[in-house]
């Protein structure tokens, strides 16, 4: 299965960039959200260095982001770079767990192999890799019987239309936007 960044970019595009104002952008360097402003009229999802996986672990944490998060540059977080001691790298996969269980689940939706990410290459921490993988798909299975959120949601849907069921783009959106309609989501 061949997966293009133009094909997930359509999917996230068509879903968003009408109802939510939200386009996802190939970027060079470091990924990043930056919300509109007087140069730009839509939000912008910017993953890394044109990377497939990137682009999904991006639209993972933009799914999570309520309202008022997503009107600040990187929803208002501050990001500790590669090289966190160990509370540090602690506090990073406790807030990691989320948007990966995300990740995996649209990785799964679309055909395409999950890896986790600890992130913290130069870090003086030990990571346990297989600890927080758990952890990820623990919370992945609980989204599953929970529910994801609404956006993550039609995300996920179009995703598994195009790829799984490899219906044609216009189609698998058509299934996604229909997980939209109804109730608002939460802020």
């Amino acid at each position: 299965m061949i997966h293009r960044l133009d094909d997930v970019i359509a999917l996230f595009d068509g879903l968003f960039m009408s109802s939510h104002r939200t386009r996802l952008v190939r970027g060079e360097d470091e990924p990043i959200y930056l919300p509109a402003d007087a140069s730009h009229p839509w939000h912008r999802v910017i993953f890394a260095h044109g990377f497939y996986a990137s682009a999904l672990h991006e639209i993972s944490h933009w799914c999570i982001a309520g309202a008022r998060r997503r009107q600040l540059e990187d929803y208002g977080y501050w990001y500790q770079p590669d090289g966190r001691d160990t509370g540090q790298q602690r506090e990073f996969e406790s807030v990691e767990v989320s948007p990966q269980a995300l990740e995996l689940l649209f990785s799964r939706a679309c055909g395409l192999r999950f890896n986790v990410s600890v992130d913290n290459l130069g870090g003086e921490a030990e990571v346990d890799r297989e600890a927080f993988r758990s952890r990820v798909e623990a919370r992945a299975t609980r989204y599953e019987t929970e529910g994801l959120p609404q956006r993550a949601e039609a995300f996920r849907t179009a995703l598994a239309a195009f790829y799984g069921e490899r219906l044609p783009l216009e189609e698998a959106l058509a299934v996604g936007r229909r997980c939209l309609e109804g109730s608002p989501e939460p802020a």
